[in-house]
């Protein structure tokens, strides 16, 4: 017998997972809609045939649209899509961070309005149906005015072609994009998500990140005179015999100047990544290029500087996804970072991650 909930119990049962009711229902919920799948062979529903449905086939077990997890950082939302993706029994299927999807999409419709297309999204739709029956979306959000508003129809255009999907989040369906300019073009979207996805919320464990954090090696902070002096002797362990220089990296005709680097690591600070107009797909490039990041001159975080903060966020996003080996210089602990204010709840994510990012257990898992 396969499925999450099976895998889940077998490694709780040799010690590799911690049991948690709250992780537990999450599973049972996945089980469900993973059953459902192996009864249908991962294919979506047929369409209707026929005038007023007559002539069309007989229709088996319908599969739900998918689901959407929801919950606090570092309980292991990820950790069980992923049980659930490794051995879904579905043919075709895709696991991505939003934040790529999203930056995929973007240039699919630059490539279609170059060709003319006057409705790009039913045509992408389309393609990503034709290339995967499940997709699987983690860490969720929306913080960009450009993916709210195509978000809805391209959502649409999967459920209609019985895409599955499921979705980790750390927000609600209607808390996304939450006060985001012109949110009531996105209220569709929220809409379809209440209507096609099972919506629950995890109620987790303890962040299994922060427990696991080592409190030195990679992550410095306060930003005094002993900190700067350890994190500019770590630079220059890297560096070796290297001389480092300053480098540029080029995208879509924008550069991006870097202070210092070398083949394999890249020194930089806050203001030069999170000051200027960078977004996804630079930090993505950035994270392919370099394996190693050092970011220094990491202020304390508020409203006044929340653009900066969600570049921050995203530039995050990127290096841990790409699983970046990251050395910070910060002015705080990652918690104290954006301790209040608007943008807080949004950053509990991001120091979680950065706390993880400084663990042994990721850290062992990195290239040496």
């Amino acid at each position: 017998m396969g499925g999450p909930l099976h895998t889940y119990r077998a490694r709780v049962a040799d010690g590799t997972i911690t049991s948690d009711p709250g992780q537990a229902m999450a599973l049972e919920k996945l089980q469900l809609l993973w059953d459902r799948l192996a009864k249908r062979g991962g294919a979506p529903a047929p369409r209707k045939r026929g005038l007023f449905g007559f002539g069309r086939k007989a229709e088996p077990v319908p599969v739900p649209n998918g689901l959407y997890l929801y919950g606090g950082v570092g309980i292991g939302k990820s950790m069980m899509m992923d049980l659930f993706y490794a051995d879904a029994p579905v043919e075709r299927k895709r696991r991505v961070h939003f934040h790529d999807f999203m930056q995929g999409i973007h240039a699919e419709l630059r490539a279609e309005r170059a060709r003319g297309t006057t409705d790009p999204l039913g045509p992408i739709a389309a393609r990503i149906a034709a290339a995967a029956r499940l997709l699987c979306f983690d860490e969720m959000q929306v913080t960009d005015i450009a993916d709210a508003m195509i978000l809805a129809r391209l959502f649409d255009g999967l459920f209609e072609a019985g895409v599955v999907v499921v979705a980790t989040s750390n927000r609600h369906p209607a808390d996304l994009y939450k006060n985001g300019l012109n949110r009531h073009l996105f209220v569709p979207f929220i809409e379809t998500i209440l209507e096609r996805l099972d919506v629950l919320h995890v109620d987790g464990p303890p962040d299994y990140r922060k427990i696991e954090a080592d409190r030195g090696g990679v992550y410095f902070a306060p930003d005094d005179a002993e900190n700067r002096a350890a994190f500019d002797a770590l630079w220059r362990s890297y560096c070796g015999a290297a001389t480092p220089f300053p480098a540029m990296l080029t995208l879509q005709g924008r550069s991006i100047d870097l202070p210092l680097a070398t083949k394999t690591a890249v020194r930089a600070g806050f203001a030069d990544l999170c000051a200027r107009p960078l977004g996804p797909g630079d930090y993505l490039l950035l994270a392919k290029t370099y394996p190693t990041v050092f970011l220094e001159d990491v202020p304390l975080l508020a409203p006044a500087k929340r653009d900066q903060a969600r570049r921050f966020v995203t530039l995050i996003d990127a290096l841990y996804e790409a699983r970046s080996r990251l050395v910070t210089l910060a002015a705080a602990e990652p918690e104290a970072l954006y301790p209040e204010g608007d943008g807080a709840f949004e950053f509990e994510r991001t120091a979680s991650r950065l706390m993880e990012m400084r663990s042994e257990k990721y850290l062992s898992k990195l290239a040496a």
